[in-house]
Parts: C-alpha cells; structure tokens; sequence
C-alpha cells in the first residue's frame, strides 16, 4: 500500500529525488541534467500511459458493439482488444516498480553521499539499474504495437472481402439485367474505420510511449559512458601522481651521488 501512494506521486514531487537533486546541483554535479532527463521521459510515460487507459473505455465500447458483427470481426476484435489490454497491464505494473526503484535509488544515493562525499555520485546509475527495465518495457509495447497493427490489417482486409463479395453479388444482376459489371471495389468503409479508430488511437499513445523509452535509453547510455570514463581519468590523473612522488623521492638521492667540482684559486 505504501508503494502504491508513492508511486502514485510524480517522480519530480518525490522527497527523495528533490533531495539527490538538491546536493547534485549544490555540488554542480555534470550527470545530474542526464538524471533529470531521464526522469521526465519517466514522467511523459506516465502520461502517455494515463492516455492509453483512455483509449481503452472507448476499445471495450466496439468490442461490446461487435456483438452486433459477424462472427469474424468479433473474434479479431475481442482477441486483439484482449492483447493491447494487456499490455497496458504489463506496462502499468513495470512502470510502477521502475519508479519505486528509481525511488529507492534516489535514497541510496543520499545515503552514500553523506558517507563518501560527492564522489560517491559518480557512478550515479549503479543506484538504478535501469536499462533493464526500460528494456522490458520497450519490449512490452512493441506487442502492444504489433497486436494492433495486426486487427487493424485483419480489419480491414474483412472490410474489403466484405465489399468484393458485396460487388460480386451486384455484378450478378446487372449481368442479369444486361448491363455493364462495376470493375472496382469500394475502398474500407465507415464501419471499418469505426472499428479501426480505438486500435489507432491506442496505438498512438503505445508509439510515443515507445519514444520516450528510447530517448530514456539515450541518455542512460551518455549516463553509462561518462561512468566509465571517469575511472580511466582518475587513474591517468593517479599514475601521474606516483610518477612524480618517485621523481621527487630520486632527486634528493641524484644530488647526492653527483662529484663535487673544485675550482682552481
């Protein structure tokens, strides 16, 4: 119950986060900006979720109005709606422990902070552990996609098998009456792109949502990058240190073993 009240708050608004910002921008850390981006593609996630949820009420209004249809519409209608519902499912429940981690992580951070110092920020996503979850959720909404793709395809295939047959039986009587055969068939019509229009909708939201999971997985690389260069420099930096400790160490002893000149008087 307690996750649920924390999660439900905006990532930005947690007490947490606010306070590892806080020290982060005291001490002008560099990776704080890539956090912070981080976070907002979280949030926009949210929001796309939140819109997805939508379009769902208005799903289940055609699938109870398939009722009406034959008996393969209904089918691809129900299957399909059952796919994408899941996902948003799947996807709510792997976006609320994402934030419940990223949480956490936050806390963490403040806590090796007040032990170590700044530089126990560093290495700041070994707190997170993120990419794989940002992954899963990646791979969540391309079912998502895909299961949509696929009943608007079914649809409106239907939709013009339904025509095709419907210009066939017409043909028949023009034949019947001497007349000329229609060569084309209509293109989908208004019940097909009735029934598509949810799938479409939902599949906007499941697209954008896609592209903040990448534009999240950008900027963790840039995160994870500056993570590995920063122990290379430290050690460069360290080398050069000991270096000039030995050189510092054999120059009293350089001077010592040097022969002493006499000069003539």
């Amino acid at each position: 119950m307690e996750n649920t009240i924390t999660t439900a708050v905006p990532l930005l608004e947690n007490e947490y986060v606010k306070e590892l910002f806080t020290i982060m921008e005291a001490n002008r850390a560099p990776t704080a900006k890539e956090l912070l981006a981080i976070l907002n593609q979280v949030g926009a996630m949210e929001r796309q979720l939140d819109a997805a949820v939508t379009e769902l009420a208005a799903l289940r209004r055609e699938l109870n109005a398939a009722r009406e249809q034959p008996h393969s519409v209904k089918t691809v209608l129900q299957n399909s709606g059952a796919a994408m519902e899941k996902s948003v499912t799947v996807v709510r429940d792997r976006l609320d422990s994402m934030k419940q981690t990223i949480i956490e992580g936050c806390k963490n951070a403040v806590d090796a902070f007040r032990e170590k110092g700044i530089s126990a920020l560093d290495n700041i996503t070994r707190f997170f552990k993120l990419r794989p979850m940002l992954e899963s959720i990646h791979g969540e909404l391309n079912k998502g996609i895909r299961s949509g793709r696929s009943a608007m395809d079914r649809i409106e295939s239907m939709s013009t098998e339904y025509h095709e047959a419907g210009r066939h039986i017409k043909n028949m009587g023009r034949t019947l009456m001497g007349k000329e055969a229609a060569v084309e068939a209509k293109p989908a019509g208004k019940l097909a792109k009735s029934l598509m229009a949810p799938f479409r909708a939902e599949l906007s939201c499941f697209s954008t949502m896609k592209g903040n999971v990448e534009k999240a997985l950008s900027r963790l690389d840039t995160l994870e990058q500056a993570a590995q260069r920063k122990p290379s420099v430290q050690k460069n930096i360290q080398a050069l240190s000991e270096k000039l400790a030995r050189e510092e160490k054999s120059a009293p002893a350089a001077e010592k073993s040097r022969p002493v000149s006499h000069e003539a008087r």
